[in-house]
């Protein structure tokens, strides 16, 4: 990990397992059903299962697979509510929440590209894999705890156009079809059926 990883990891606050649980359950009970929210608990979820697969993978061919499947959610994910929800933050009045949000995507974007430099069975790798996974880890639970919830008090109107338009997007990305929503779980899209299942870590 480098000095600047050292120095963001050193004055990012880590919250306990159990807020962690306690925002994800505060946001489950906020959102509605199959709303943009609930999309993107559905993401979140997926995205903590592609980065224990990283983790948890033994060998560099499968490790890699893994590697581009979490960046293929990660990204799809980011840029939907890069496109979406934080301008809805913005202009909703919420300015520094929707801007956090962007900068925090940015640094997980450029660690994530980084990855590609390093030997998938490094020791180095490792350590910068789990430096990102902490981050997104900390950003989800900013978005879910209450930097989200601020979007779940504007109008029924404005919720579903959030909704069609988060999903319009992340479906893009992904190579869906915007048009057909048969399941909103992207762990049953094109990239869950493709991505390796995560395995007991070894110690």
């Amino acid at each position: 990990m480098s000095l600047i990883d050292r120095v963001v990891a050193a004055v990012t606050p880590v919250e306990s397992e159990d807020a962690r649980r306690q925002a994800r359950a505060k946001a489950r009970a906020a959102a509605g059903d199959n709303d943009w929210l609930a999309l993107v608990l559905q993401h979140h979820e997926a995205i903590e299962m592609a980065f224990a697969a990283v983790r948890t993978t033994g060998d560099p061919v499968a490790r890699l697979a893994a590697q581009k499947a979490l960046a293929l959610l990660l990204t799809g994910h980011s840029n939907a509510e890069e496109a979406v929800i934080y301008p809805a933050l913005v202009h909703f009045g919420h300015k520094s929440r929707g801007m956090m949000g962007y900068t925090e995507q940015a640094g997980a974007k450029a660690n994530m590209g980084e990855l590609e430099y390093l030997d998938p069975m490094s020791q180095e790798y490792i350590d910068k894999l789990d430096h990102i996974r902490g981050a997104v880890a900390h950003h989800m639970y900013e978005e879910e705890n209450d930097r989200f919830l601020d979007l779940k008090r504007i109008s029924p109107a404005e919720q579903t156009r959030l909704t069609e338009r988060f999903r319009e997007e992340f479906d893009r990305y992904m190579g869906r079809d915007p048009s057909s929503h048969r399941s909103n779980d992207p762990r049953n899209s094109r990239l869950g059926t493709n991505a390796p299942r995560p395995q007991p870590e070894r110690h």
